[in-house]
């Protein structure tokens, strides 16, 4: 070493420990851009990531969850009024007194019975995007709806003309709290529909659009349908079951 210079001094286990840390260093940033990348590329070229994505976006049925909810509802409920009606008619009691059924019970049979057809003539024609029928036929489905609680209403009074009221006989008392329980349910039924011909009076070619209102259209009708067999199992029971 020459004089007036100075030389550094270096320490070789250091510089082994810097080449070491670097070279971690190094290959960890590696990895990571590795993986950011390779997930930037899986993401692009997944195609589950895609059908997720085309699922998630697609609103939830919505009116299927409610529709299901009210008919396991009213099956709970009707399933108790009839089988209490059944025990009692069992029984052989002695105010038990069956009567002929008013003719007006068998026109609302044909009148529900229509009503589930017509329903199901709109249901098709919505489905095949003929809108002018679809509404032509909701239309029909709630007159022939009206016309079920109106002859309803003209059972009662017949009943009533004829002596048979709410007491003093049980199968007087089960025959207007099942039929007038039914006619409720029918009247939720005539709103339901109501709500579907106002959703589908202006056509469109929206897709989420058409999809919502088939769904509403395909709940509501097996809300409409239930209504109709259940009101033949109502009929067969106080017609036929005395």
């Amino acid at each position: 070493m020459e004089i007036g210079t100075a030389e550094p001094i270096i320490d070789p286990e250091r510089i082994d420990k810097r080449q070491s840390r670097s070279r971690f260093s190094g290959s960890g940033s590696g990895r990571g851009n590795g993986n950011n990348g390779g997930g930037g590329g899986d993401d692009g070229d997944n195609p589950r990531s895609d059908d997720f994505s085309t699922r998630s976006s697609e609103p939830p049925d919505k009116a299927k969850v409610v529709t299901w909810f009210l008919l396991l509802v009213v099956l709970m409920t009707f399933g108790g009024m009839i089988g209490a009606y059944v025990v009692i008619s069992t029984n052989g009691a002695a105010e038990w007194q069956p009567f002929a059924l008013p003719i007006q019970v068998w026109l609302s049979t044909v009148l529900i019975i229509a009503s589930s057809v017509t329903y199901q003539i709109a249901k098709n024609s919505l489905f095949n995007d003929n809108y002018t029928r679809t509404r032509r036929f909701l239309i029909v489905t709630s007159v022939l709806g009206a016309a079920f609680i109106a002859s309803q209403i003209l059972v009662w009074m017949a009943l009533v003309d004829r002596g048979f009221y709410l007491r003093g006989n049980p199968y007087a008392g089960f025959f207007y709290i099942l039929t007038a329980a039914h006619a409720l349910h029918v009247i939720g039924g005539i709103i339901a529909l109501g709500a579907v011909l106002l959703r589908v009076w202006i056509d469109t070619a929206y897709e989420p659009e058409l999809a919502y209102r088939r769904n509403l259209t395909r709940s509501v009708g097996w809300y409409w349908h239930f209504m109709g067999g259940l009101w033949l199992v109502l009929f067969g029971l106080l017609g036929f079951w005395k």
